[in-house]
């Protein structure tokens, strides 16, 4: 490709080197946030410098995740539909600027009353990522980790 093409991700093949370095870091930073849990109570962690303007934007943009049963067990169907990838785009714009790597893809557990596994991991956006544990955070629902390990 030269310098002057156009880099089209649309036609991109995957490269399995990135792929792997891809794999890598996604996994340290699930191994990474779950010791975290384990040493502090999520509803004392802060994520980001972030997090309120976070929170405050995705309960106005997904107010069903005000709900603690929604924030708990989050569906990879709502949230990679066509009409769930059109309400995720216009919430992940307004911290692109703000938030480093904020679409780079990450590990987020399904249930948060379990740990990860690979049935309870989904793959989502570091800001998507960022949205539902500080809304897991708020509601004291990833403080069983840290009780679970005392």
């Amino acid at each position: 490709m030269s310098a002057t093409t156009k880099f089209d991700a649309e036609k991109a093949e995957n490269m399995q080197e990135i792929e792997q370095q891809f794999s890598v870091k996604a996994v340290d930073q699930l191994e990474a946030y779950w010791k975290l849990l384990g040493a502090i109570p999520g509803s004392k962690l802060r994520l980001t410098p972030f997090d309120e303007e976070i929170y405050d934007e995705f309960i106005k943009v997904f107010p069903e995740y005000k709900q603690t049963a929604k924030v708990c067990v989050i569906s990879e169907n709502e949230i990679k539909s066509k009409e769930g990838k059109e309400r995720w785009r216009g919430f992940l714009k307004k911290f692109e600027k703000k938030v480093e790597d904020y679409n780079f893809g990450t590990m987020e557990r399904v249930d948060a009353s379990k740990e990860y596994t690979e049935e309870n991991t989904i793959l989502v956006l570091r800001l998507q990522f960022y949205a539902f544990e500080i809304a897991r955070n708020k509601l004291g629902l990833n403080d069983w980790a840290c009780r679970k390990k005392a």
